[in-house]
């Protein structure tokens, strides 16, 4: 029994995204042939959606906050259309629009199939895990984020599920890992978590995602830095981003990325495959040239930190995740 999971980072529709889907909402204007070619070629496609999707809501008021990502409701028909199986809602950027919005999010999504998590209309549905099917496998996905707090659901109010992790991984974590992984044959955790343009994880990030593990995730996958992290199997620390209309910062090149397609088996996770991708503006495709060359040297360099190896092969990076 084996499943093929396409973990994709940051994904922002909202914006000059939200423009473009006003002209066209013809997926290959957006993701380019091959990059559709390696989501076909998944079991499952899981995306962190940093945006609601609604035309309703107001600017969510947390003093000094710069940007709030709100796309259509047409944007959940073009997640459909590229083969998104489920999104994680738990980011910095559900509740922008407020409660409404983020409550539209879930059901335009869930309406099309898309299964959410990490978000939801109270703390007990934000917290709650999903159960893929896949391949003869159960695999339990678990999200979350350690920012912000004002987002963070409560008994009776919409939010996202929020951990503190710098304080430590909260035991309603790790409880949620260990129970997944009684009745899963794979436990997924994916954290937002960090700030954003970073080069590498945080000393507490490191130390969370041990704790995942030690509680039994056999997959940790993260997100927030908009830059691709290193890999210390069973950890990819961050996904970077997959398609959004984000300014480019020319040192740390947020604007280059991978498409993260990982084997599991019974056993757990077995290969990781790294796509690489070069960020448009509202387009995403294969990364080339040099673009493909410097994407190579910085996952394998950032890869060689944690004593792994990252390996060219037949266009894409590979890294063995057997522990």
């Amino acid at each position: 029994m084996t499943a093929t999971l396409a973990l994709a980072g940051d994904t922002m529709l909202g914006r000059g995204v939200a423009d473009l889907l006003t002209v066209s909402s013809d997926p290959a204007a957006y993701l380019s042939d091959g990059v559709r070619a390696h989501l076909a070629d998944a079991d499952v496609v899981l995306v962190n959606l940093e945006c609601c999707l609604s035309d309703r809501g107001s600017p969510w008021p947390t003093p000094g906050k710069l940007f709030h990502f709100r796309a259509p409701p047409q944007a959940a028909d073009l997640l459909a259309e590229l083969g998104v199986s489920c999104v994680t809602l738990a980011n910095n950027h559900a509740l922008d629009y407020g409660y409404d919005a983020l409550l539209d999010t879930r059901a335009h999504l869930e309406h099309l199939g898309i299964l959410t998590v990490g978000a939801g209309a109270d703390r007990a549905q934000a917290r709650e895990p999903i159960m893929l099917v896949v391949g003869g496998l159960r695999i339990a996905v678990i999200a979350l984020t350690d920012h912000p707090a004002d987002y963070a659901a409560l008994p009776d109010r919409p939010g996202v599920a929020y951990a503190d992790l710098p304080g430590g991984v909260p035991s309603w974590v790790t409880d949620a890992v260990a129970r997944a992984r009684a009745e899963a044959d794979a436990v997924l955790v994916t954290p937002h978590w960090g700030p954003n343009m970073t080069s590498g994880p945080a000393p507490y990030i490191r130390t969370a995602a041990e704790s995942m593990v030690a509680a039994g995730a056999s997959l940790v996958a993260g997100h927030s830095a908009h830059v691709v992290h290193g890999v210390a199997p069973p950890v990819l620390y961050d996904l970077g981003d997959f398609l959004d209309d984000y300014a480019i910062d020319r040192e740390l090149r947020n604007d280059l990325s991978l498409l993260f397609l990982v084997t599991l088996d019974e056993t757990g996770p077995v290969r990781l495959r790294a796509v690489p991708l070069h960020l448009e503006y509202g387009r995403t495709v294969i990364a080339r040239g040099q673009e493909r060359a410097w994407l190579r040297r910085r996952f394998t360099d950032a890869c060689a930190q944690f004593g792994t190896s990252a390996v060219w092969d037949d266009d894409v990076l590979t890294v063995d995740l057997r522990c």
